[in-house]
């Protein structure tokens, strides 16, 4: 038991260390990276983005459980 401890204590300290490290430091340069500051911009502004209204059903008896319609109707009066 205690051999085991030992052994997994040793691969923690230091390989999964530098494996961590490198996984903190990649994932820092694909946010950072070149060219992508376009998408970054497009989210920053997706909640001030005015979205088209979505097509309202006729006939809809406002009963389904992601229902629309009766939220556009309120909205609408």
């Amino acid at each position: 038991m205690h051999d085991t401890y030992t052994l997994l204590r040793a691969f923690a300290d230091s390989w999964m260390l530098l494996a961590l490290t490198l996984f903190f430091g990649g994932v820092i340069f694909w946010a950072y990276r070149p060219g992508s500051r376009a998408i970054h911009d497009d989210a920053a502004r997706a909640i001030f983005r005015e979205e088209p209204d979505p097509v309202r059903v006729a006939g809809c008896a406002n009963n389904c459980p992601d229902c629309t319609c009766a939220t556009l109707l309120e909205a609408s009066k």
